[in-house]
């Protein structure tokens, strides 16, 4: 309940549609004041990494090779520029708060890493601008977007216009241990058609001794991760998104069929463990497990497999010295052939994150150089050499991904028919309901009692006018 807590915090500091205008005539104020920049300056960058834990090799990117590299093309070019690196390792909800916190008092880092759903609500409570806004005609002017396709741009982009630059791209599918399916009698080579494929696997796994057959997140513990590696794959799956055509989804057929399944697997037959969902270490703790062959099928982001389980030393939190020859992995399929949104046999969700420049900056020129300078074809060669994952930009992704058939097959195969979270400043809120939906139904309330308490939470934030039926 502590993550649930944190976000009822930040609630309370109006990054809501209603309290961003009261929000934005407290903190819009005036110009920050720009210092001179022919003497010696220092920019600040954080993101939520740190070397040795979360995101480590991104902390490691930034403190290796970035810093040195733009200070000494800073150099070069006659400037005197010192880069500091503020790195953090915290839960994703406790690093929103802290830069919330630091927005709105007119603080923080001249560059700011930030989850792309996070910005239509930073923006709308006037914490962040449009980067032209901020770093000026230079934005605009940058190459690099030619590079960058409209659909990614997109995740950093609220009402039109640009408030980040992506840091890459990814894509949710099913992970598999080998392994275990060989044990359990499956193919290893598992291509689920439907879901009632999905549970089959599982329920041949339920025979292992010591193995939980599935894990899809469910609950308020695990935040974000439940909505977009849980709820949110399995409902494009029934053709149905969280927002469609104006409206919020409500109880509607594609709902109670994703509720049902996570009835099935956490209540019904067992296939999943619904103590793990309510742990504030769960999803890390599925992560360990499956590194462990205790889980049999676990569905996440590329994320896990470039950085959780990567076998390369120091990178991995959980890493699988046999990863490439003992887990698979495949692509979500609808509930039947044709049934996701638009009459697809597969489905997946895509997020992103990037880097924002806080208004607030002195040194926003300077700034946005060094963010173009970290969006550079050379910083993710750079970046490569210590994990690769999906670039935001194509010239880069044809130029290294060949080496990564895992990666290869999320850009060539996953990407092409995912869905993204809608950019809106409710969408947070209406996650958590949805969160504790799947929590509800985990720990047994019924399917039914469990979506008019949560269509009674959304009429409470978007108002019924705009829940779908």
């Amino acid at each position: 309940m502590v993550t649930y807590g944190k976000r009822r915090l930040l609630a309370a500091f109006a990054l809501t549609t209603v309290g961003a205008v009261v929000l934005a005539g407290c903190s819009g104020g005036s110009e920050p004041e720009t210092e001179d920049e022919s003497g010696p300056v220092t920019l600040t960058l954080t993101t939520n990494s740190i070397t040795g834990g979360k995101n480590s090799a991104e902390a490691d990117w930034i403190a290796d090779w970035v810093i040195p590299e733009f200070e000494k093309a800073m150099d070069a070019d006659g400037k005197d520029v010192t880069v500091e690196f503020q790195p953090q390792g915290v839960d994703d909800e406790d690093y929103k708060t802290k830069i919330a916190l630091d927005l709105q008092s007119g603080k923080g880092a001249d560059i700011i890493g930030m989850d792309g759903i996070w910005v239509g609500e930073f923006a709308e409570a006037g914490y962040i601008k449009p980067l032209s806004d901020v770093g000026g005609e230079a934005v605009d002017d940058w190459d690099g977007w030619a590079q960058i396709p409209d659909a990614v741009q997109n995740a950093l982009s609220f009402d039109g216009d640009r408030y980040g630059v992506p840091q890459g791209a990814d894509g949710r599918v099913l992970y598999y241990n080998k392994d275990l399916f060989a044990q359990a009698g499956l193919d290893e080579d598992w291509a689920p058609e439907s879901w009632d494929d999905i549970l089959d696997a599982a329920r041949d796994l339920k025979d292992l001794d010591g193995v939980t057959p599935i894990q899809l997140n469910a609950g308020t513990a695990m935040g974000e991760a439940t909505t977009m590696q849980g709820l949110l794959p399995m409902l494009v799956g029934t053709g149905e998104q969280v927002y469609e055509d104006g409206k919020w989804i409500g109880a509607t057929d594609g709902m109670e069929k994703t509720l049902d399944l996570y009835e099935t697997i956490y209540v019904d037959e067992g296939l999943g463990d619904p103590v793990l969902q309510q742990e504030a270490s769960g999803r890390d703790t599925s992560f360990q497990l499956f590194a462990e062959g205790k889980i049999g099928i676990l569905l996440e982001g590329d994320y896990f497999w470039r950085s959780v389980i990567n076998p390369a030393e120091g990178v991995g939190t959980a890493p699988m010295a046999d990863r490439d020859s003992v887990v698979g992995y495949a692509k979500i399929p609808a509930i039947e052939p044709g049934d996701g949104i638009n009459d697809q046999d597969y489905v997946s969700m895509s997020g992103g994150t990037g880097r924002v420049l806080n208004p607030n900056s002195k040194h926003a020129a300077l700034a946005w150089e060094l963010l173009a300078f970290m969006n550079s074809p050379e910083a993710y060669e750079a970046r490569a050499a210590g994990t690769l994952s999906i670039s935001p930009r194509n010239d880069v992704n044809e130029k290294l991904l060949s080496s990564d058939p895992m990666l290869t097959f999320v850009s060539e195969e996953v990407l092409p028919i995912t869905a993204y979270r809608p950019g809106l400043a409710a969408y947070p809120q209406v996650s958590v309901l949805l969160q504790q939906a799947t929590l509800d139904v985990a720990t047994g309330t019924s399917v039914d009692d469990a979506l008019k308490t949560y269509v009674r939470g959304l009429e409470g934030v978007v108002g019924p006018d705009a829940i779908s039926e």
